[in-house]
C-alpha cells in the first residue's frame, strides 16, 4: 500500500526546526509565484493597459490564459526532473527565470510580446508544485500533512489575495509597466535564504543510477492509467476552474457589473482569497486531528473535499443577488468555503495515496489538469462574456464544475485505484 512507504532517510533525519524553516521557504516561494501569475488580472482590468494594446474581451482572455498553457505542458517534464535531480537547483533556475520574465513584461510594446512573457512565466513556475510536494511527502508524517499542505496552500491563496490589490495599487501609483518591473525584481530576494538554507538534494554522480532506478519504480503507464490519478485530474480541474476564474475575471466582474473601482474590486478579491487560505489551513488541521484519533484518512479527507465543492456552489447566490452587499458576501463565502477542499485534496491525492518515488511525476500529471483549468477558465469565460454580454454564463459553468468535482471525489479517490510500485522493496 502507498501509505506504508516511509520518508526518505534524509527526511527522517531532519530536525523539526529545519522542517519549519523549509515550510516557511516553500510557502513564501509559492506566495511569490502566485503574486506573479495573479497580477495579470489587474492589468487586463486596467484601461491604460487595454487601450495601449487595443485589447478586445477575447484578447484579454488570451492574455489571462497564456501562462496556463505552457504551465500545463511543462508539468510532466518538471515532475520527472525533481524526482531524479532533487528540488534545490531546479527551483533556483526556474525561480530566477520567472521573476526575470515578469519584470521584462513591463518593457514590452506588442501584444505578441506580452503573450511570450506570460508563456515563459508559465514554463518556469511549473517547478513549484512538483518540487514542493515531493519535499513534503518525503519529510512530513501523515498526521501533520494536512496542516503542512494547508500552510503551503495558504501561500498560493495569499499570493493571489495580495497580488490583485498590490498590482492595482502599483498601477494607480504609477502604471502597469512599473507594476510588472517592481514585482518581478522584488521576488528575486527570496533566492538568498533558499540558496543558503536548503540542502543540496541533487544525487551525487555515483548515486545517480540508483536515484533514477528508484524514481522509475512506479511506471508512467501505471500513473496515467490509475483511476485515482485520472479522478484527481478531474477534481483538480474543477477546483482550479473556480479559483482561476476568480483570479483572472473576478476583479473585472466586480468593476464592470457591480460598479466597484479597480482598487475596490481588488480589495474584495483579497478577502475572497484570504478566506480560502484561512479555511484551507483550519480544514487541514481539523482533518489531521480527526485522523490522529484513529479515523480513516481517506474517508475523512474525502468528506472535507465534497463539503467544500458543495459550498462553492453558493457562488450562484451572489449572481442572483440584487444587493451589492449580498452579492459580495456570497462571492467571498463561496470561494472561502472551497478551502475545505484545498489542503485535504492535496494531502490525499498527492501524498497519502501516492508512492513516495513518484510524487513529483504524479503531481506533475495532476497539475496538467489544474493548469488547463486556468487556461480554459480565463479564455472560455472571456468568450462567453463576449457572446452573451454578461457574466452569468461564465459563473454557471463554475457551478457545473463544482458538482462534477464532488462526484469525482466520491467515486474515484480510493486507495485501491492508486498507482502501484513495481518492486515494494524499492521504497
Amino acid at each position: 500500500m502507498a501509505e506504508a512507504i516511509s520518508p526518505t532517510p534524509t527526511g527522517a533525519a531532519l530536525p523539526n526546526s529545519k522542517r519549519i524553516v523549509m515550510m516557511v521557504l516553500l510557502t513564501l516561494g509559492v506566495f511569490i509565484a502566485f503574486v506573479d501569475r495573479t497580477i495579470i488580472s489587474s492589468a487586463i482590468a486596467d484601461k491604460g493597459f487595454i487601450d495601449y494594446f487595443t485589447l478586445s474581451d477575447i484578447d484579454r482572455g488570451w492574455v489571462g490564459a497564456a501562462f496556463f498553457w505552457t504551465y500545463a505542458v511543462v508539468q510532466l517534464p518538471m515532475g520527472w526532473i525533481v524526482d531524479r535531480y532533487g528540488v534545490k537547483w531546479p527551483y533556483i533556475i526556474c525561480f530566477t527565470a520567472w521573476c526575470a520574465a515578469t519584470a521584462l513584461t513591463g518593457l514590452v510594446t506588442t501584444f505578441a510580446a506580452i503573450i511570450i512573457m506570460r508563456l515563459i512565466v508559465g514554463i518556469a513556475e511549473a517547478v513549484v508544485m512538483p518540487g514542493s510536494y515531493r519535499w513534503i511527502r518525503n519529510n512530513i508524517p501523515e498526521t501533520h500533512r494536512g496542516t503542512a499542505v494547508g500552510i503551503f496552500a495558504m501561500g498560493n491563496k495569499m499570493g493571489t489575495a495580495v497580488g490583485a490589490p498590490l498590482a492595482a495599487w502599483l498601477i494607480a501609483a504609477s502604471d502597469w509597466r512599473m507594476m510588472f518591473i517592481v514585482l518581478g525584481v522584488a521576488g528575486i530576494v527570496w533566492l538568498i535564504p533558499w540558496f543558503l538554507v536548503v540542502d543540496n538534494d541533487m544525487p551525487k554522480k555515483q548515486d545517480m543510477a540508483e536515484a533514477k532506478r528508484v524514481a522509475s519504480s512506479v511506471s508512467f503507464k501505471s500513473i496515467i492509467t490509475s483511476p485515482l490519478v485520472l479522478g484527481e485530474m478531474v477534481v483538480n480541474f474543477c477546483y482550479g476552474y473556480f479559483t482561476f476564474y476568480c483570479m483572472t475575471w473576478m476583479p473585472s466582474y466586480l468593476s464592470e457589473t457591480r460598479g466597484l473601482s479597480l482598487k475596490d474590486s481588488a480589495v474584495f478579491t483579497f478577502f475572497s482569497f484570504a478566506g480560502i487560505a484561512l479555511v484551507a489551513v483550519l480544514a487541514g488541521w481539523a482533518a489531521d486531528r480527526i485522523i490522529a484519533r484513529g479515523h480513516n484518512a481517506t474517508f475523512v479527507r474525502k468528506a472535507f473535499i465534497i463539503a467544500g465543492f458543495l459550498g462553492g456552489c453558493t457562488i450562484m447566490l451572489g449572481v442572483r443577488a440584487e444587493s451589492l452587499q449580498v452579492a459580495l458576501f456570497w462571492n467571498i463565502f463561496s470561494l472561502s468555503f472551497l478551502g475545505l477542499v484545498t489542503a485535504n485534496n492535496l494531502a490525499l491525492a498527492r501524498l497519502t495515496l501516492i508512492p513516495a518515488p513518484a510524487v513529483g511525476l504524479v503531481t506533475g500529471v495532476q497539475q496538467v489538469a489544474t493548469s488547463l483549468s486556468g487556461g480554459f477558465s480565463a479564455s472560455l469565460s472571456g468568450w462567453l462574456k463576449h457572446e452573451t454580454g454578461s457574466y452569468d454564463a461564465p459563473m454557471m459553468v463554475v457551478l457545473v464544475f463544482m458538482l462534477v468535482g464532488a462526484t469525482a471525489t466520491w467515486l474515484l479517490l480510493k486507495p485501491q485505484y492508486a498507482p502501484k510500485i513495481k518492486d515494494e522493496g524499492t521504497a
